[in-house]
């Protein structure tokens, strides 16, 4: 009889997809997979760490592993053993400990652990890592879109947060392993491919140096010297542009997504190549975090409200309606009213399609968390959800400029509403649409018609003849 092996991801898009590449990994050896709420033989939580509210639930999911079987292999994975090692090494609840960059050898870990019965600990410093960590995945728990990481690490040390110390610097997966792993998925079905990764505006710039000689840049020594992607010497638009228009060759792939992007891979080069790529999506996951420049300088972020804008006009310049997503934090540090009202007038000016809303949370070993003036929670609460409301306008705005209009819709799943069998999928602007209809139509591309709004989510269409 076959092993069990059951897997949890906590956290960002990134996790997810090193979860499915273990996941294929195991289920290659021969294990069987099972739900992560059913009785295993080893048990893979791949942890988070981005806020101390991820670090307790990260702990919560490792403790009902072992309470779920006693016997099994309970093994963390992931940011928070990265970040708190030694915690874990004093938890009973877990028996192997692996950090970034050394997952690709969890199954061997696993099998050591299995027959030591003894703890093991592989956590390395992600800081001195400079080769990306190769992992793969050959099937994806969804049916229609596979999530491809690119790159993993991050150069940038925004004040609130803690991910460049737990997944290091930036490190770039190579064109030619990318491209493989994209068409196999597209053999296999997949029709839409989303770039992922810890900060892919950066891929690439790990790969990159200046000449030697005669460069007053280069080391002292004559080395060459690895490029920061905000060195303008560095094109940082070039690689992520040159991977989209290489993607967009391959037989079988119908759409090309981006993830977070920020505002400086915007360029009038890089919206020209990536237009002329036909699967391109327009959605753009444009990173803000607020609208207040003072507020910006104080998370670090690099950028002002108005070379964001600036962005914004310039892929309208490109694009008929592309949708805007972003993520915003408030009550941040010192934010105060006055703050908190730029960023609200700001996103009227952008007019996003969706926002994901934070609160603020302290994260332990970053400089926000020691900034003097935390904001109290009441205050966090009644800002993040007049913001809420702001977007749900917003969303509402924009959706109805959908009206009548024919799109493509990419059928992932099946829905029941009020009796009804809905046929649901997304556009390239990552709207949800709705057809009526009996046949399934998962993973075709059907042309329908907008009618109206279904639901706060979802957009009724008529199929086109």
């Amino acid at each position: 009889m076959s092993r069990k092996a059951a897997f949890l991801s906590l956290g960002c898009k990134v996790n997810s997809y090193e979860t499915e590449a273990m996941r294929n990994m195991f289920e290659a050896a021969g294990y069987e997979i099972v739900d992560f709420k059913d009785i295993a033989d080893v048990y893979v939580v791949n942890t988070c760490t981005v806020t101390n509210i991820a670090d307790r639930k990260s702990r919560q999911m490792l403790h009902q592993a072992r309470n779920r079987n006693p016997e099994a292999v309970i093994a963390a994975v992931g940011c928070y053993v990265q970040a708190a090692g030694e915690t874990l090494l004093e938890d009973a609840s877990v028996d192997l400990l692996v950090g970034n960059n050394k997952k690709s050898e969890l199954l061997q870990m696993v099998e050591a652990c299995v027959r030591s019965r003894r703890k093991i600990e592989s956590v390395i410093d992600i800081n001195r890592e400079k080769e990306y960590e190769e992992l793969n995945i050959i099937t994806s728990t969804e049916t229609t879109r596979a999530f491809i990481k690119i790159q993993d690490g991050c150069n940038r040390f925004c004040s609130y947060c803690i991910i460049p110390y737990v997944r290091g610097r930036v490190r770039s997966r190579s064109e030619e392993d990318i491209l493989n792993e994209v068409a196999a998925l597209a053999a296999g079905g997949y029709k839409e491919i989303v770039l992922t990764g810890i900060h892919i505006s950066s891929y690439g710039i790990d790969r990159a140096t200046k000449p030697s000689k005669g460069d007053s840049s280069a080391g002292s020594d004559g080395s060459e010297t690895i490029l920061d992607e905000y060195n303008e010497d560095y094109e940082a638009d070039l690689p992520l542009a040159s991977l989209i228009v290489k993607i967009g060759q391959i037989q079988g792939i119908e759409r090309i997504r981006l993830g977070s992007v920020e505002p400086r891979l915007i360029t009038e080069r890089f919206l020209r190549t990536v237009s002329a790529v036909k699967q391109f999506c327009p959605h753009f996951h444009l990173s803000l975090q607020s609208g207040s420049d003072s507020v910006l300088k104080r998370m670090n972020r690099r950028y002002t409200s108005e070379e964001y804008l600036q962005k914004v006009s310039l892929i309208r310049q490109y694009f008929e309606l592309p949708a805007f997503t972003t993520d915003i934090i408030v009550g941040f540090p010192g934010e105060t009213e006055e703050e908190f009202v730029q960023t609200l007038d700001f996103v009227k000016k952008v007019g996003f399609s969706h926002i994901h809303v934070f609160k603020y949370s302290k994260r332990a070993g970053t400089r926000a968390a020691q900034m003097p003036q935390q904001i109290p929670e009441d205050v966090k609460a009644a800002r993040s959800n007049k913001l809420i409301s702001l977007a749900q306008a917003m969303s509402k705005e924009y959706k109805e400029q959908f009206m009548g209009r024919i799109e493509k819709i990419l059928i992932e799943d099946e829905a029941l509403i009020d009796g009804v069998k809905y046929q649901t999928g997304h556009n390239e602007r990552y709207l949800k649409l709705a057809v009526k209809s009996e046949e399934p139509l998962v993973n075709s591309i059907v042309e329908a018609r907008v009618c109206k709004i279904l639901t706060d989510d979802l957009l009724l269409c008529e199929i086109s003849n």
